[in-house]
């Protein structure tokens, strides 16, 4: 019964059990055939468990070996990942220095150019101080400026009357504090007219009107200048106080001819002007008297149909190394 019961539920387990206890009770009853056929029903079932088993090692060890093979794959994705992470975060990195390389790089090159473009604009104006504009830009872009000759050209001149006496009064420092004082409103009046500023030479202030640009209001806008350097110097004296000793009174003189304009030296440039209309214009300027605005014959002929101007004639004066020159003392006229 347990053996067909075996059989029924197809356990071979059972089925052993079963054949193996059959095998022994007919051994012992002496039932050789059926001994024997138990016998070989229980090799039979013996070997089906055998089988059996060895199957399923197999198919544990298939089961395992694919399992490995997953785990393998999957631990090489893993590490495929992460390298590809790292070299990723490599790439990265090197793409953020690289950028900050070019960013320090573009900030030096955008520094380096401003400060290039700030000296640039130091050295323009440098020049500026030195030069007129055309020359200037004559001399940066050709290397050099060539002497010209100007036929109409406005020389005034203006010095400090007994600047020597009057400077022996005061110390070094309040003398040059002086004279810078008044230069300074000198540059502002010649701008504002568009003359050029030549040159100082000790407490004389030189300026010339129709140069390096010619222009037919120049002898005018000369003579302005040189009026309303007087009335600063008039105000300039009466802002002083009556005990102090740093006012001083102005001599000025203007007059008009020929004369070359060009550049002196090649390290400090200088724009200067040469000719015997220079000479005369010193002659007028020390033949004239403080407060006023002597003027030659030459000038004088130029503005005298200006009705924004009177003259007084002065006559003949007699002018070292020029002999006698008619002058005359020219003001603006009141309204």
């Amino acid at each position: 019964r347990g053996y067909d019961i075996s059989a029924s539920f197809h356990s071979l387990v059972r089925k052993r059990a079963s054949c193996s206890c059959l095998y022994d009770t007919h051994k012992a009853l002496g039932n050789g055939d059926k001994a024997l056929l138990y016998l070989e029903q229980l090799n039979a079932v013996e070997d089906s468990l055998n089988t059996q088993e060895t199957a399923k090692k197999l198919q544990q060890m298939e089961f395992q070996a694919e399992a490995r093979t997953i785990q393998e794959a999957h631990e090489k994705e893993v590490r495929q990942k992460e390298k590809t992470k790292n070299i990723s975060i490599i790439i990265g990195g090197f793409f953020l220095l690289l950028a900050g390389a070019f960013y320090i790089r573009w900030r030096y090159v955008r520094k380096s150019k401003a400060s290039i473009q700030i000296e640039k604009e130091r050295s323009e104006n440098l020049l500026l101080n030195i030069l007129p504009e055309e020359i200037a830009r004559e001399l940066k872009e050709k290397g050099k400026a060539d002497a010209r000759d100007f036929e109409m050209v406005s020389i005034l001149f203006t010095d400090f009357k007994d600047f020597t006496e009057q400077g022996s009064r005061l110390s070094a420092a309040e003398l040059v504090n002086e004279i810078n004082y008044c230069f300074e409103a000198f540059d502002a009046i010649v701008e504002k007219y568009g003359i050029e500023k030549i040159k100082t030479i000790g407490d004389a202030y030189m300026a010339a009107g129709g140069l390096p640009v010619p222009s037919d209001d120049s002898v005018k806008k000369t003579v302005l200048a040189a009026l309303e350097m007087q009335e600063f110097i008039s105000k300039r004296k009466s802002e002083t106080d009556a005990g102090s000793n740093h006012a001083f009174d102005m001599r000025a003189g203007i007059h008009t001819g020929p004369v070359v304009a060009g550049i002196v030296g090649v390290k400090k440039f200088q724009y200067d002007i040469w000719g015997d209309t220079v000479n005369t214009a010193s002659r007028v300027e020390s033949s004239g008297q403080a407060g006023l605005v002597n003027i030659s014959q030459t000038t004088f002929e130029l503005l005298k149909d200006d009705p924004d101007f009177t003259f007084q004639s002065r006559g003949k004066i007699e002018t070292k190394g020029k002999g006698e020159m008619e002058m005359y003392f020219v003001s603006k006229a009141r309204v």
